[in-house]
């Protein structure tokens, strides 16, 4: 983006060009992030000691403490009752038995079925598997499916809504039907595979009777004994020539507590200090398979973690020496991120500081790598924003700003859309405040081929990039925290009146 673009935004602020010398004070605190640091921390976050850091484990309470004590170190108060731990009411549930019989077929689990849904049954069920296919008033009106398993194609994001609709009609299950062939199937059979006895780490609430399995074309074919073209063309015309198959299935759930909690460090403001800025990353991550393969998480999110601490720290010095910041700030790093962004759900809806007196969000997920995009560029030096204008006409440009002023990183805007095909607006947890009207920036260093893998690891971070991105998230909280007004709520994406 071209700096004279900018500029433009920042004069829309009253900014003048000569506003745009460096402060050295701020320069000073900034020059305290260090690769060095950010190394030495995420060294340890992401060891293979710390085994995935997997919301709940034992590893993820040591990280929890470590975090802690650094806040403590460095001077910053646990702002829970003295405490810098929130305690999240978290449970696991498994669905370890689960058996389904179609025909004279005994499916086997994450073989050749994966489980999704939800329910709990004292004894099997004996009823009908019955076809529909697609999911349509018209095809509803001419297949009974009261009380039957009924099998329908899946259809990427849409798939929860239509099970609902057929759920709401009275089915007594679903069974899904994948279109992306049997070895994509098979690969997310193996995931679940790898993840089996781990349980889906979640908040209690009761038991929605919606059983859910999955199955390939292939097998969706042999169940019914059709050429998977006939039940495609019978999905369009007349489901309700496929005959029906005998089943059986039974779903049994166990429920166990786990204790998890979000870590925070508190530094209280001067004359605005009822006024909150919070600072987040998730330091969880999803821990290991079970063939025993570690899930480092160098990257997602030890890189956003670590970027907090040394951020905290830099205040932290700064505020020693006489520069404490107008506006509080929070220092906040969340549990169950990769569960569905638990943490800060919880907070949002638990918030230690009033949602109302939260200024802005800035959000740090995934900031230590290179993606796709950028890998063969001649300059690396970018990040993605997103979200820094959904809510507030103001931060997008006060980021630029200061973006200009002391870091010249490339801000890349292309996933800041409410309608982005890969939904990162909504996948991590800026969203959560988001969600309460609390202006929001989310930094993010886009996919690569070790997102979510065993070799996100320390040794492929780009530690200089990551400290040149981390200068400009603190420059960018030291301007929210130090101005006369906080950002108005003004977008075009604002849910409530505040």
């Amino acid at each position: 983006m071209k700096k004279g673009l900018l500029l433009t935004g920042t004069l829309a602020l009253g900014l003048s060009f000569s506003a745009l010398a460096q402060d050295p004070i701020q320069v000073k605190y900034a020059n305290t992030i260090t690769a060095s640091d950010l190394t030495e921390y995420l060294t340890y976050l992401a060891s293979d000691e710390m085994r995935g850091r997997d919301t709940g484990s034992e590893e993820q309470k040591v990280a929890a403490k470590y975090l802690a004590d650094f806040y403590k170190k460095n001077g910053l108060t646990g702002p829970v009752n003295g405490s810098y731990f929130q305690q999240v009411p978290l449970v696991s549930v498994s669905f370890n038995e689960v058996d389904l019989k179609i025909g004279k077929n005994k499916l086997v689990m994450n073989e050749d079925f994966v489980f999704s849904g939800d329910g709990n049954m004292a004894k099997s069920m004996k009823t009908d598997l019955v076809f529909l296919g697609l999911v349509t008033d018209e095809n509803l009106a001419k297949v009974a499916v009261k009380d039957k398993l009924v099998g329908i194609w899946a259809v990427g994001v849409r798939s929860n809504d239509l099970i609902k609709k057929v759920m709401d009609a009275g089915a007594a299950g679903v069974v899904m039907v994948t279109m992306e062939g049997q070895a994509n199937f098979d690969r997310v059979a193996n995931r679940y595979k790898t993840l089996a006895g781990k349980g889906r780490i979640g908040f209690a609430k009761e038991t929605d009777q919606r059983p859910t399995f999955t199955v390939s074309s292939d097998k969706m074919a042999e169940l019914f004994g059709q050429p998977i073209e006939i039940l495609k063309e019978a999905a369009k015309t007349n489901p309700e020539s496929i005959k029906s198959q005998k089943t059986a299935f039974r779903v049994k759930k166990n429920i166990e507590p786990v204790e998890s909690s979000n870590v925070m460090g508190y530094l209280e403001g001067t004359d605005l200090k009822d006024e909150v800025l919070v600072i987040s990353s998730h330091y969880d991550h999803v821990g290991v398979s079970s063939t025993g393969e570690i899930f480092n998480g160098a990257d997602d999110d030890g890189s956003g973690t670590v970027s907090v601490m040394e951020i905290a720290q830099a205040f932290a010095t700064a505020a020693k020496e006489g520069q404490r910041p107008r506006r509080s700030i929070l220092f906040l790093n969340v549990t169950g991120e990769e569960k569905g962004l638990l943490g800060s759900e919880y907070y949002g809806e638990h918030p230690i500081f009033p949602m109302a007196n939260t200024v802005n969000n800035i959000n740090i997920d995934m900031v230590g790598r290179i993606d796709y995009e950028y890998q063969d560029a001649e300059n690396k030096d970018y990040i993605y924003v997103i979200g820094s204008e959904m809510l507030s006409s103001q931060l997008k440009k006060i980021n630029e700003y200061n973006n200009i002023t002391y870091t010249d990183l490339i801000l890349d805007y292309r996933y800041d859309a409410e309608d982005d095909p890969n939904r990162f607006y909504y996948r991590s947890d800026h969203y959560n405040f988001a969600k309460h009207n609390v202006p929001v920036i989310f930094f993010f260093n886009g996919v690569h081929d070790d997102y979510h893998q065993v070799t996100d690891t320390v040794d492929k971070i780009e530690f200089p990039l990551m400290e040149k991105r981390a200068k400009l998230v603190f420059h960018t909280a030291w301007d929210l925290a130090n101005r006369d007004k906080r950002t108005p709520v003004d977008g075009t994406n604002t849910r409530t009146e505040r």
